[in-house]
């Protein structure tokens, strides 16, 4: 450690004596002070003509005395040259002025050289006009040279070193080529710069690299030059000895609990100074503060002070933690697409609570999910007043910018047995504020034809909290039936987004619908129209662990469905309908994530015939069991058509591997539905497939090909499936 001492050197103090003097004697007598003061008698000022020819004589004077002080000195000065720095004591006298080799003529033009220079060699040639190659190493950084820097309590400094130097080296670009030899020097330079950034950077201080820059001597052979061996630039690596921490302190004022500071700083006395770790530290200081009640805690700049003889060096850390504060009200600035009211009812917590830096984060990551700002932001403010314990209030300023609230969707999907189909959509997703959106869809396909309007409201009076209400009329035509359907609901959910996935998940709601549909009647062996009138109240329970809502890699996912329903026409019946399925996701490698599905349903209270063809259990098709068309499982008529039944099972298989935004994918599916209303699990159908994957940043396209194992006649060779997201 590099040690400076300041020495102080004081006189001593006069005793008895207030003016500094010895005791006793006078610096002056009073006559000579009396002498020493000018005259101030009243006589008249001088004229200033008179004293301004007084001036000119006194200029003129000093003048000549100055040419002739300057004539004087010149002649002394070349009567002795050490006279012309002004220095009279010399050992050597200055060098002359003017060198007498300038005062000789120059040489004939005939008596110069007139050789040509040096033509330029063939390796100069080729260096000339073609790419340098060279080959670097380093040397130094092995863990027999250099004990230190090759092992640490993880036994990893000499393998993470040179791994980050290689990651970064610019000398590795470029496959070993330049276009001269000076771009080689540049970028050795370069890395030499780098490799003692990384060594400063863990621990060692006195490290010293030099660069070595030589071509390999080998002989030219017929045809191939020598310069055609490439350069060998090495970086010789000295990295000294490592430096560890001494004494840790922090300049702060005391907080609340008294180790929030020490705890939560990682490094101890005596582990070696590596920068990632002190600043991955003092970041952690940054955060801890504010999430336990600090909001404008700063971090200053750190001080360490090295011993060079020791190898330690001693850490201090400035940190003014600001005052301890509670969360006080929320306010809002900005171009606002709803008011602090609506805000607060966003926030996870309540005002007087102590405040905390990741409730702050998540009510930020709220107002995000509403979808209708193009920025915000959320930043404490001292606030006004005291709680009633005296701890300070920390008001939240929202700034807002309200973003685009329309949005135009369209989306395209195919499935054998369903055909092509189209949805649209337009919402406003703020016309009647605070978020609530008015969406107006429609469906276009070649078996289903429908549009619908409905208005939600989302965090309806509690965050995460979906009130919607619709009203939708629908035409279907598949070979189990058609429909011509008016549908009136609303629902009250809790219910994940692709932006905000939640693992509990919940939905109520009610549910009225007229359908006129065209059905086998089993009983008289011919088609008829029937007119039905259902009125349900569906419910929801989900559980999802999965890491993705649309491409889910890790993981499960669980959901169950139950809506009882009463059905007019005909009768009155009631009954209920419920679906039980899970999901498992497990990711063996990086790239490769196994998937696994089961569904169970049933209906009771009714008979089949009784219940509306479209309320009905069907299999088959992209979202059931792939193979096999869409409702094309299960019980059929005379005619080969599928009418659906009282319950099914369904089970799938999937292993999917992606590589870059592109994947593939094999899978198994098998499923049956029944007539009963309890599962059978038994003349279960199989159908087996691959398919290919295109991931974007909304989620997968899937292209799936399937066929059915044990074909049956009439059933399609080869099915094919096109939609959004994974199967499951």
């Amino acid at each position: 450690m590099a040690l400076l001492t300041l020495v102080f050197i004081c006189a001593p103090l006069l005793a008895q004596n207030p003016s500094g003097t010895a005791a006793g004697v006078d610096i002056i007598s009073d006559e000579e002070f009396d002498t020493a003061i000018p005259s101030l008698d009243d006589a008249p000022l001088e004229s200033v003509e008179e004293w301004q020819r007084e001036q000119d004589v006194r200029d003129e004077t000093t003048s000549s005395e100055e040419v002739r002080q300057q004539t004087e000195q010149a002649g002394q000065e070349r009567s002795n040259p050490a006279l012309r720095d002004g220095d009279l004591v010399e050992i050597l006298a200055d060098a002359p002025v003017v060198d007498p080799l300038l005062d000789q003529p120059l040489p004939p033009i005939d008596s110069f050289d007139a050789e040509p220079p040096p033509q330029p060699t063939q390796a100069a040639e080729n260096e000339d006009s073609q790419s340098v190659r060279y080959l670097a190493k380093i040397n130094g950084l092995d863990p027999e040279a250099s004990a230190d820097i090759a092992v640490d309590a993880d036994g990893n400094i000499y393998r993470t070193s040179l791994r980050r130097f290689y990651d970064l080296s610019v000398l590795g670009k470029n496959g070993g080529k330049a276009d001269t030899r000076a771009v080689v020097s540049q970028r050795a330079r370069a890395d030499r710069q780098l490799l003692l950034d990384i060594l400063t950077s863990e621990g060692f201080y006195d490290a010293t690299v030099r660069v070595a820059t030589e071509r390999t001597n080998a002989a030219a052979t017929e045809g191939t030059p020598a310069t055609a061996e490439p350069l060998s630039v090495v970086l010789n690596v000295v990295p000294g000895r490592r430096y560890y921490l001494g004494e840790i302190r922090f300049e702060t004022k005391p907080v609340e609990p008294a180790d929030l500071i020490t705890s939560n700083f990682v490094p101890k006395s005596g582990d070696p100074i590596v920068a990632d770790t002190i600043l991955a530290a003092e970041a952690n200081i940054s955060i801890k503060l504010p999430e336990n009640g600090y909001p404008f805690a700063t971090v200053g700049q750190r001080d360490i002070l090295l011993d060079s003889e020791k190898g330690l060096g001693d850490y201090t850390l400035p940190v003014d933690p600001g005052a301890r504060s509670v969360f006080g009200q929320i306010k809002s600035e900005g171009k606002e697409a709803f008011d602090a009211e609506h805000v607060a009812i966003l926030r996870r917590f309540r005002t007087g609570d102590l405040y905390d830096s990741r409730k702050v984060d998540d009510l930020r990551a709220a107002l995000v999910a509403t979808g209708l700002l193009s920025t915000v932001s959320v930043e404490p403010v001292p606030g006004e007043g005291t709680a009633p314990d005296g701890t300070p209030y920390a008001d939240l300023l929202v700034r807002q910018e309200a973003g685009p609230a329309r949005t135009l969707a369209i989306s395209a999907g195919y499935g054998t047995g369903q055909g092509p189909r189209v949805e649209g959509s337009w919402t406003h997703r703020n016309l009647f504020p605070p978020e609530g959106a008015l969406t107006a869809a429609g469906v276009l396909g070649t078996q289903e034809q429908a549009a619908s309007v409905s208005f939600s409201r989302a965090n309806a009076g509690k965050r995460d909290r979906t009130f919607e209400m619709s009203l939708s009329a629908l035409h279907s035509n598949y070979d189990a039936f058609e429909a011509y359907t008016g549908r009136v609901a609303a629902f009250y959910s809790y219910a994940s987004t692709p932006i905000w996935q939640k693992k509990f998940t919940w939905s109520a709601g009610l549910e009225i619908l007229a359908t006129s549909e065209d059905q086998f009647d089993v009983a008289r062996g011919l088609r008829n129209r029937q007119t039905f009138y259902v009125a349900a109240v569906p419910g929801q329970l989900g559980f999802d662990r999965s890491d993705d809502l649309l491409n889910p890699t890790k993981g499960y996912r669980l959901n169950v469905r139950l809506s009882p329903e009463a059905s007019l026409g005909g009768g009155t019946r009631v009954y209920a309908r419920a679906i039980v399925d899970g999901s498992f996701y497990y990711a063996p490698t990086d790239n490769m994530v196994l998937a696994a599905r089961g569904r169970v349903g049933t209906i009771s209270g009714t008979g089949r015939d009784d219940l509306a063809p479209s309320r009905r259990f069907y299999g088959g098709g992209g979202g059931s069991v792939r193979g096999f068309g869409f409702q094309q499982l299960g019980p059929k008529d005379i005619n080969g058509d599928p009418i659906g039944g009282r319950s099914m099972n369904e089970a799938a298989l999937e292993a999917r591997y992606r590589f870059g935004n592109f994947g593939v994918a094999g899978f198994v599916d098998a499923g049956q539905v029944y007539e009963s209303s309890i599962p059978k699990f038994d003349d279960w159908r199989f159908g087996l497939g691959i398919g290919g994957r295109f991931y974007t940043n909304f989620g997968p396209v899937r292209l799936d090909l399937a066929t059915p194992l044990n074909r049956k006649q009439g059933e399609s060779k080869i099915s094919v499936y096109v939609s959004i997201g994974q199967a499951f």
